[in-house]
């Protein structure tokens, strides 16, 4: 299995672009801007600025931000394993956890994958504990 320092950041890039992707086939658009970035040796996140739809940004300036975030956060779940696959072949990493967030007054979503630690005890913390 690849770690952080292997995959590197054409990594990051593909996992940008199937995000951005995702959220196309999902949404009918997709978000302007999107970076994924390593956060640790087993964790990985993807930003996605100005991500919102406008009848979304609507509902937004109507004081609808909550239900926005619920709508957005629900169709996640729904196709959950459409993005944990796309990044289990991208880094070729096992996905122990998926959480998908939103905040609507921002435009910003953000994709949190939680691998199966490369090395260790499996607690997820990538640190081997002598048993």
């Amino acid at each position: 299995m690849a770690d952080a320092a292997q995959v590197g950041g054409s990594a990051l890039q593909a996992v940008s672009n199937a995000m951005v992707r995702l959220h196309k086939e999902q949404f009918g658009r997709g978000p302007t801007n999107a970076r994924a970035y390593f956060a640790g040796p087993d964790a990985l996140v993807c930003v996605l600025e100005d991500a919102l739809l406008p009848a979304e940004h609507k509902m937004v300036a109507l004081g609808n931000a909550e239900r926005v975030r619920d709508s957005r956060v629900s169709f996640q779940a729904a196709t959950e394993d459409e993005f944990v696959k796309a990044v289990e072949d991208i880094t070729g990493r096992k996905v122990r956890a998926f959480a998908s967030a939103v905040d609507p007054p921002r435009a910003v979503v953000f994709e949190n994958f939680y691998f199966m630690p490369a090395d260790g005890d499996g607690d997820g913390d990538g640190k081997a504990t002598a048993h």
